[in-house]
């Protein structure tokens, strides 16, 4: 009988080249390939680890590098569903809870963490907006509650004075500060890590992951592969191929129809933001459900975003923000700072508090509801 390890896989997880030659060499010609997932990122890389971790004989193939797309240029929040709870989306919203849940306490706790999301309430109108936003924090609690989530991982939200709001956020204006609304959602520390740590437990259980191979075509139980590296072709048969290229399925199967849409997120130095590391939300002006946040990150830097446009196919690898997105970010932005952010901010021309970095861009499709926006 197998023994099992607590916390250890089966088998080796490194991914090293030595392992993709010996198992690309091994893939040809393998009638005995249960399930070909096309995708690197955190959902293909997550049905390798399903599919695999039940003892099914699973390959991945990704073109690029893992999260080479969508996957290492999102928010990095692990939200809990309010987005959806805002629309009437209860059972995605549920969904999300129960995610956030299953990664801050079991799968990657050790890559997650609790961020205060503050929503600073000014006069005028600024009782009856928190009023709205606490109602919101509160279905959202709710969900917390339900799945399982204790207070100890994630608070409950409350009000707060105008002297705590200006402790989280220093970089807010305190005229005609009421105070703010503070709720608790879950931060990846690393999204890329995150994938890569998802794909090795997924090698550990004996898959297959093999990038720079490309999906050239694929049915339902086959796909033309191209090792990028070397050039060379191979088909491969599989009881079961898997889609999870996100934007880019419409490149693979164009019977696939997709609305994919653009979120933009610009980066500046923490210190701008008086070295917070809370979450801001500001509203959109003309909307009651869309807010810009700002978003602490690794290495003094912060995000701030999401825009959430129409994107054109084809989508590209790395798509480039407009210089509308970017004056709607940073404008919906300023209308809560004393000091107000300019396109000096993100870009070289820091204003000297570290090292500066310049615009980021990620793209998600319309319809995604992963937990990493």
């Amino acid at each position: 009988m197998q023994t099992h390890i607590i916390g250890r896989t089966p088998f080796p997880s490194a991914l090293t080249a030595a392992r993709r030659t010996r198992e690309l060499e091994a893939i040809v010609g393998d009638t005995e390939i249960d399930v070909l997932v096309i995708g690197g990122g955190i959902t293909g890389a997550g049905i390798a680890l399903d599919a695999a971790s039940r003892g099914l004989r699973t390959v991945l193939v990704e073109r690029h590098d893992l999260a080479h797309g969508t996957s290492r240029f999102s928010s990095k929040l692990v939200h809990g569903g309010l987005r959806y709870l805002a629309t009437g989306q209860f059972g995605i919203a549920h969904e999300s809870a129960s995610e956030r849940h299953v990664l801050m306490t079991r799968t990657a706790p050790h890559l997650t963490r609790a961020v205060a999301q503050v929503v600073p309430l000014y006069e005028p109108g600024g009782v009856g907006r928190g009023a709205y936003v606490g109602l919101g924090y509160g279905l959202g609690d709710g969900l917390r509650r339900v799945v399982g989530t204790s207070g100890t991982v994630l608070h409950a939200p409350s009000v707060i004075g105008p002297a705590e709001m200006m402790r989280l956020v220093p970089a807010v204006r305190a005229d005609a500060l009421r105070g703010a609304v503070r709720g608790w959602d879950g931060q990846l520390i690393d999204d890329a890590r995150l994938v890569v740590a998802v794909a090795r437990t997924a090698a550990g259980y004996g898959a297959s992951v093999l990038t720079r191979v490309e999906a050239v075509s694929a049915t339902g139980d086959s796909a033309h592969l191209r090792d990028t590296v070397s050039g060379r072709s191979l088909t491969v048969r599989a009881r079961a191929v898997v889609s999870a290229t996100g934007v880019w399925a419409g490149e693979l199967a164009p019977d696939v129809r997709l609305r994919p849409s653009r979120g933009t997120h610009v980066v500046v130095e923490t210190c701008r933001m008086g070295g917070s590391d809370a979450s801001l939300a500001v509203p959109v002006a003309g909307s009651s459900s869309r807010f810009v946040f700002t978003l602490p990150a690794v290495h003094g830097r912060t995000y701030i975003g999401l825009t959430d446009v129409p994107a054109h196919e084809p989508v590209p690898d790395v798509a480039q923000p407009t210089e509308a997105e970017i004056d709607t970010l940073l404008d919906t932005v300023n209308t809560v700072l004393a000091d107000p952010l300019g396109r000096e901010d993100v870009s070289p021309r820091s204003r000297g508090c570290g090292r500066s970095w310049r615009e980021s861009v990620t793209t998600t499709p319309a319809t995604s509801r992963v937990g990493m926006p």
